[in-house]
């Protein structure tokens, strides 16, 4: 941790399931410190205080930002509530770092980020599955040209794991694996293969128990030329379960690119192949099968901090997310209506 001098005074609002990984990644971070928690709930709000130390705490967030004198807020709140909490910290003069989905409405989002850019500070979406280290090699390497121009990939997460059970109101929108997990796959494509111009997709719910869809296929046009298909699910029955981990499949004018389950990174170019482990490191607070992405929360929260420190924009900051939150919208579209949709008509 830096120095009291050195480091930006942050708070955290919404103490749930998830939050507990970035509050560990915020302690493992040179350049900011939590100094204050913020969470509607008394007792999960005491408990989590206790876990990380912080003794200023919190249950109303406009008496929070009316008390303390914050550079930076870090929201993992549900989607509902990032709206008039993300105008709030900009109100105050924060940086704002909001959890994925950012809004339920293009409208929404738009506005924060317009907020936020006209109080002079930074927003940045917490998408951190292309922060994985995994997944954030096989990005630099196509981005080298290692494999020549792509011009097509698929980017597949494809589990039976059962996430209900830790975070139990994903089983009860009307809305579930695009939204939630398939808003990460959508980005990864993005990052790999750039905009798209147009999107595709198919639903189904397999599982009685929830509301909302467990699998998603996505067919997307990507404006530089690329095909991409992007398919995740909750419902697939594997051995070895792949859980957390994106699997990737790239081919190139010079070879092709795969991100297979294991962390194996291969890739085959002029007759030769090239097997590389990109198994990413347990972290001291982590556990497995969830190792992969609480890594990822701490390099996109270091992104972060090394963004506002440069004056530079993030990789996924709220302008770049209003396009990958675009793509969620088009999808559900497409899948209601059977079209295909332009992303210039959301």
């Amino acid at each position: 941790m830096a120095s009291e001098e050195t480091s930006m005074k942050g708070a955290l609002i919404g103490c749930g399931f998830f939050a507990q990984n970035q509050l560990h990644a915020w302690r493992d971070i040179d350049g900011a410190e939590i100094v204050a928690l913020c969470d509607r709930d008394p007792e999960r709000l005491a408990a989590t205080a206790e876990t990380f130390g912080i003794t200023r705490t919190y249950t109303d967030a406009a008496a929070m930002f009316a008390a303390e004198e914050l550079d930076f807020v870090d929201i993992a709140t549900t989607v509902q509530s990032h709206r008039p909490l993300v105008e709030m910290a900009a109100g105050a003069g924060c940086h704002v770092i909001c959890q994925k989905p950012f809004a339920e409405t293009m409208d929404d989002a738009r506005a924060m980020v317009a907020a936020v850019e006209a109080a002079g500070r930074t927003l940045m979406v917490h998408e951190n599955f292309r922060w994985q280290s995994a997944v954030r090699k096989a990005i630099e390497t196509v981005r080298s040209g290692a494999i020549g121009t792509p011009f097509f990939g698929r980017v597949a997460f494809r589990s039976g794991y059962d996430v209900y059970s830790g975070q139990p109101y994903l089983a009860e929108g009307e809305r579930f694996i695009i939204e939630d997990l398939g808003i990460h796959i959508l980005d990864i494509s993005r990052a790999l293969f750039g905009d798209v111009e147009r999107i595709a997709a198919t639903t189904k719910r397999v599982n009685p128990k929830i509301r909302g869809e467990d699998v998603a296929t996505m067919l997307l046009a990507h404006e530089g030329g690329v095909t991409s298909v992007v398919d995740c699910s909750y419902a697939t029955r594997r051995t070895p379960e792949t859980f957390p981990q994106s699997l990737l499949e790239i081919d190139g004018a010079e070879g092709t690119l795969r991100l297979d389950a294991g962390y194996s990174l291969v890739v085959q170019t002029g007759g030769n192949e090239t097997v590389t482990d990109v198994s990413p490191p347990i972290l001291p607070w982590a556990e497995r099968p969830w190792h992969n992405i609480q890594e990822s929360v701490r390099i996109i929260q270091q992104h972060f901090v090394a963004c506002i420190d440069a004056g530079t924009q993030p990789e996924t900051s709220g302008a770049d997310n209003l396009k990958t939150l675009a793509l969620v919208q088009a999808a559900y579209r497409s899948a209601e209506t059977g079209e295909t949709v332009r992303l210039s008509g959301i």
